[in-house]
């Protein structure tokens, strides 16, 4: 936190509570944006639908691991 020396003046003061507000405003929207998880998901969702060959490379991945437990249980 920072400490400042006590104002001298009127003006003085309401800058510094104008710039404690910005600081303010910005450390909420920072911790708003942290913990949005809906956000995050879509944008994470939009991210993949941007890059369908990875999708469908996890899903063969996935695909393939699934079939190779399946045949060494049977074995």
């Amino acid at each position: 936190m920072n400490r400042t020396p006590p104002p001298e003046t009127q003006e003085e003061l309401e800058r510094q509570i104008a710039q404690q507000r910005e600081e303010l405003a910005d450390t909420v929207d920072a911790l708003q944006a942290k913990f949005d998880v809906k956000a995050k998901a879509r944008h994470k969702a939009d991210e993949l639908r941007q890059q369908p060959a990875l999708v469908g490379g996890v899903a063969a991945a996935v695909l393939a691991v699934v079939a190779l437990v399946v045949w060494r249980r049977r074995r």
